[in-house]
């Protein structure tokens, strides 16, 4: 049983880059630097069925296909308005074949301006794979979205709003994962820790843009939305949150961060080399399947003890098989707390929990589970 357990923690952990569609010249690219990754935009005004190029970067023989391309799309429908659409997209560039994503700006309807109706703007972004675009799709759709308000029929600030924002897309939609794993290096898995136990990070010393990348990893590693919650459970991040000894502060005024009241476990701790290794590489796409792979695991260990618990309430060897589980998996605080979040009306529950949380108590003798 724990054999099984161990390798598919292994196999969750060994995320080989063809799991995210890169080939050996793309593994190769990877490994030099991270200005060599060619990113690529395009943005269009749509109107009356037809497509006037505004602005892009493209190569100039790359543009018409990718404008042929995007008017069959819409002549099928399969642009709709706010809503990305990601495909790989054959172009006259070095890449040949990339991941594209699309989204279609409607233009505001008014009663001035009937004629506006079904115009808008499609916005191109072009670079990695189709699978590794995918892997951001929520970050694009609001990197996106965020150009709503600057968008106009005469766009007179193409060069001086539009432009800029489109040139920074990867950067800014991409990257993110990666600045913080090369900012933290191997105190990332204190950064993980704090993900899946809801405490508050907070970061100083430092500017906006690194304080706002680390409040998206905590939001893109933590499982609240993913994993079954009561007011019990909410209210138990508000309170961890609130609680201002446990937060996690991270102090970049020096280098490397120093971080105060950081807490990890082995679990989180296993993952370290995977992110590590992935940031060298200057992969942000296997940074992110590494990260979903994390939340992913830590998901099965969350509903396997769930199922050991129902089963203790009537056997004893469930229960001895629930303390083996807690000690293998490495990550028995976080399960175990947001255990009792979730059984915290139920009694018999309770005291499984109760009778878990003594016996990693003992074993651990001040280790981390």
């Amino acid at each position: 049983m724990f054999t099984s357990q161990t390798s598919s923690f292994q196999e969750s952990i060994d995320v080989d880059e063809r799991d995210v569609d890169f080939d050996n010249e793309e593994i190769a690219g990877f490994s030099q630097k991270i200005q060599q990754i060619n990113s690529y935009y395009a943005i269009y005004y749509y109107q009356n069925t037809s497509l006037i190029l505004l602005e892009d970067s493209l190569p100039s023989d790359a543009e018409p296909e990718l404008r042929s391309y995007i008017s069959r799309r819409l002549s099928k429908g399969a642009l709709l308005g706010g809503m990305g659409n990601i495909a790989t997209v054959e172009l006259s560039i070095p890449e040949q074949a990339v991941g594209c994503y699309c989204c279609l700006l409607e233009q505001e309807k008014s009663p001035e301006q009937p004629e506006a109706d079904g115009n808008g703007w499609v916005v191109c972004l072009l670079g990695g794979s189709e699978k590794g675009l995918n892997l951001f799709r929520i970050e694009l759709d609001k990197y996106v979205q965020g150009l709503q308000g600057c968008l106009t029929p005469e766009m007179h600030n193409l060069e001086t709003d539009v432009r800029p924002y489109l040139n920074q897309w990867y950067e800014e939609s991409v990257m993110h994962i990666h600045r913080v794993v090369q900012l933290l290096q191997a105190n990332v898995g204190y950064l993980l820790h704090a993900a899946l136990s809801h405490k508050l990070v907070e970061v100083t010393g430092t500017d906006e843009k690194t304080k706002a990348d680390v409040a998206r990893f905590i939001k893109a590693a933590s499982l609240q939305g993913l994993v079954q919650e009561d007011t019990t459970t909410a209210s138990l991040c508000k309170a961890m949150s609130e609680d201002s000894h446990t937060n996690l502060i991270i102090n970049c005024s020096t280098s490397p961060p120093t971080l105060t009241n950081e807490v990890s476990n082995r679990f989180c701790d296993d993952w370290i080399q995977a992110f590590l290794n992935a940031a060298e590489r200057f992969n942000p796409f296997l940074l992110r399947q590494i990260l979903e792979n994390f939340k992913l695991k830590a998901i099965q260990d969350m509903n396997n003890l769930k199922r050991f618990i129902r089963q203790a309430e009537m056997s004893h060897y469930a229960l001895f098989r629930c303390c083996l589980f807690l000690q293998s998996c490495g990550n028995g605080d976080v399960l175990l707390q947001n255990a009792r979040a979730e059984h915290s009306s139920f009694p018999e529950a309770c005291g499984i929990i109760n009778v878990l949380e003594e016996f990693l108590g003992e074993q651990a003798q001040g280790t981390l589970y």
